[in-house]
């Protein structure tokens, strides 16, 4: 692990409300963690390696707090269905072709270069079902210096005859083989428990998935009030649970004394909401997915007004691109939409709101994760703005929202994960 120092226009989020702007000014990685950012670099740093980005700009990397990797393979493709007949009609064809290892080598291989290239530093993400398959895939992020939890699917009813586990023991047994066999095997990949959601989960495979929780000690990720007819189903297979939620939390899925990532929650009621803050569970808000197949638009300011736990997410394939940096202008854009057509209670999302759930509101699920404050792990990325063209002289802050909203893959000029670089294009 290096120890150095980058200079350049550095930009991280000081509160969720607020971005601190430190232009020509230098960053210090100590053991991969950050030793702060200072406009003067401090004598006891000044033998340290320095790496001048000159008028670039530094901001910590982007946390994906759900995606799919098995879909990433036809995202853009069904985005004028809704979930139920779009499930069916991409998702459940698509992921049953990773029981064939020779075709997830050929799809996870350019689903993980793209996150080797893109924003992302950290990403919790779903498999599918097959177990070799889910390693492969951890295989290959891990070789893609992201840090990332990987989750091998569950799923074992109301599911096409093609793609469901034969049975609730059956899939339980593959699932502990798989962590077994890669809860140590990787410094920046860990497992994840993912019961696909609800509706393709029974009784049985949930509780023993608690087990699992406790057994190896293990986070959970899911999926929660995404969409108004998934909730209709809940509310049937599930007569006494009171809100979807607690469909989780009676099989002890739902937060408490394990990690949980709960995708969505567009239409979480107050009791739900009340449940998610008591057991700190985190919500991965997947704007881009959420409006293409007609789920709705989740409160985000509400919920962080109320000390929610709240990630980004891109959401492949419902979001059609892993680019992190149009999930942050959709968020603020969907929140808009809400605020006009809905509720104007809830306020829409700040452009600081926004990169603050895309940093430290994500990358807290990671720890220390996020920020450039002292003691967080130095995730960076390096943004070349100088071909966002205009004709006249812009502040530091202008510079950041406008790649806030217009940056891609092709700005990102370096790529820095626990204080490894993972790229240098400059």
């Amino acid at each position: 692990m290096k120890n150095f120092v980058l200079k350049g226009n550095i930009c991280y989020s000081e509160s969720r409300e607020s971005i601190r702007l430190l232009p020509n000014s230098y960053l210090v990685c100590e053991n991969g963690l950050c030793a702060g950012a200072f406009t003067e670099l401090p004598e006891k740093y000044a033998s340290l390696p320095l790496t001048d980005y000159g008028d670039r700009i530094i901001i910590p990397g982007l946390v994906d707090l759900h995606l799919h990797a098995p879909q990433f393979a036809f995202r853009g493709l069904g985005m004028d269905m809704e979930l139920m007949e779009w499930l069916n009609t991409y998702t459940f064809p698509e992921e049953s072709k990773y029981a064939d290892l020779e075709y997830a080598e050929r799809a996870y291989s350019l689903f993980a270069r793209h996150m080797h290239l893109c924003a992302t530093t950290r990403a919790a993400i779903f498999s599918s079902l097959h177990s070799p398959a889910t390693e492969l895939l951890m295989d290959k992020m891990e070789e893609s210096g992201l840090v990332s939890f990987v989750g091998k699917v569950n799923m074992d009813r109301n599911s096409p005859d093609y793609y469901c586990e034969k049975s609730a023991s059956s899939s339980l047994e593959a699932t502990e083989r798989w962590i077994c066999n890669t809860m140590d095997k990787y410094k920046n990949t860990r497992p994840i428990i993912t019961p696909r959601f609800i509706p393709t989960c029974s009784d049985e495979l949930m509780r023993g998935l608690r087990t699992l929780v406790e057994k190896y000690n293990l986070p959970v990720q899911s999926h929660l009030s995404e969409n108004y007819n998934e909730i209709a189903l809940v509310q049937e297979l599930c007569p006494d649970a009171r809100f979807y939620g607690d469909a989780y939390n009676r099989f002890g899925l739902f937060g408490g004394d394990h990690p949980c990532i709960m995708a969505h929650c567009v239409h979480t009621g107050e009791e739900e909401l009340d449940l998610i803050k008591k057991n700190g569970v985190f919500i991965a808000h997947s704007p881009l997915s959420n409006s293409n197949i007609a789920s709705g638009v989740a409160p985000i300011s509400k919920y962080l007004a109320n000390d929610i736990h709240v990630g980004l997410a891109s959401d492949v394939a419902g979001g059609e691109t892993e680019n992190m940096f149009y999930s942050i202008a959709s968020s603020i854009r969907a929140s808009k939409l809400r605020w006009r057509l809905r509720d104007q209670s809830v306020k829409p999302l700040s452009v600081d709101q926004a990169f603050y759930i895309a940093t430290v509101g994500g990358g807290s699920f990671f720890g220390k994760v996020g920020s450039f404050e002292p003691g967080y792990e130095f995730d960076a990325l390096v943004l070349d703005d100088s071909g966002l063209d205009h004709p006249q002289e812009l502040s530091l802050r202008s510079r950041l929202d406008r790649c806030l909203y217009l940056a891609d893959d092709r700005d990102i000029k370096a790529k820095y994960v626990r204080g490894h670089q993972l790229f240098d294009r400059t």
